[in-house]
């Protein structure tokens, strides 16, 4: 695949949210703004094993994964140089102070929240 193609089609995805019925929604909105869920996570562990390994453009992280703080993962994609966005229903506080600056959309969200988080730290390619 090209890179025109794959920025045409959109950003491949790492997801991380605890909760299935979110995690299912964000996925839906995703696929109809374009971009593909490469990779999802449920729990720390499995989501440092895709923060190392996965394939993918941005991630999705929600800020605790079952009372554990999303920080580790946060440090494997800033090694690895790729963009992220945080999800979380307890505003900046859940947010770990060295990333604040990141793009953090508040739980609940729409779509139209989602898309301009992802191009603000991802944009397209002309």
């Amino acid at each position: 695949m090209t890179i025109e193609t794959q920025t045409s089609a959109g950003r491949r995805v790492l997801l991380v949210e605890d909760e299935l019925m979110i995690r299912m929604l964000l996925d839906g909105m995703l696929t109809d703004l374009g971009h593909t869920v490469t990779a999802e996570a449920g729990g720390i562990e499995e989501a440092i094993a895709l923060a190392n390994e996965a394939e993918f453009d941005v991630a999705i992280l929600d800020v605790n994964l079952n009372g554990q703080p999303i920080t580790p993962v946060v440090e494997i994609l800033v090694r690895r140089g790729l963009p992220f966005v945080f999800a979380t229903g307890y505003g900046t506080r859940g947010i770990p102070e060295a990333y604040r600056a990141n793009p953090t959309l508040q739980k609940p969200f729409q779509a139209e929240a989602l898309a301009q988080a992802i191009e603000a730290i991802a944009p397209k390619a002309s």
